[in-house]
């Protein structure tokens, strides 16, 4: 994973996602890795599903639990998953980290009937590509020899 590993470690992720007016709502969420994505649960009807249909701009950074941060944010597209098949596995690699308090919160999910009303993210981080700079050396002409230009 990328944002210096810091999230490889995380517990918890602080979302942040973007009003229309360009406000960011940071929310404390669990969230767990896979194929470089991450992927995060949410109640269906929440804020940030709300906004994440209107724009797929996020940010993302660890955090505790009550969302102090303890890495820095970093870029991010996120956005609803639709398709069933990729919401099991997103759930699948929710279970297989946070164990047995996945478990019991489905368990209460399923009772109170939440459970199909869930909704699963997905979050991809921005990678910045570094651009080289390229410096060939030539000869600017016969009396000066030593002199060389830089192309970028």
């Amino acid at each position: 994973m990328t944002a210096g590993n810091v999230l490889d470690s995380a517990r918890y992720l602080s979302l942040g996602t973007f009003r229309k007016s360009g406000v960011r709502v940071d929310t404390p969420v669990w969230f767990a890795e896979k194929e470089g994505k991450l992927y995060i649960f949410s109640a269906g009807n929440a804020g940030k599903v709300k906004r994440l249909r209107n724009s797929d701009r996020a940010q993302v950074a660890a955090c505790t639990a009550t969302g102090k941060l303890t890495g820095e944010w970093s870029q991010a597209r996120a956005r609803i998953v639709e398709d069933a098949h990729l919401a099991e596995q997103a759930h699948a690699a929710l279970v297989s980290k946070y164990g047995w308090q996945m478990r019991i919160l489905d368990f209460f999910s399923r009772l109170s009937g939440k459970m199909k009303q869930r909704a699963f993210l997905e979050a991809i981080l921005d990678v910045a590509t570094e651009v080289d700079t390229i410096i060939e050396v030539q000869p600017l002409s016969n009396k000066e020899p030593n002199q060389a230009s830089a192309i970028e």
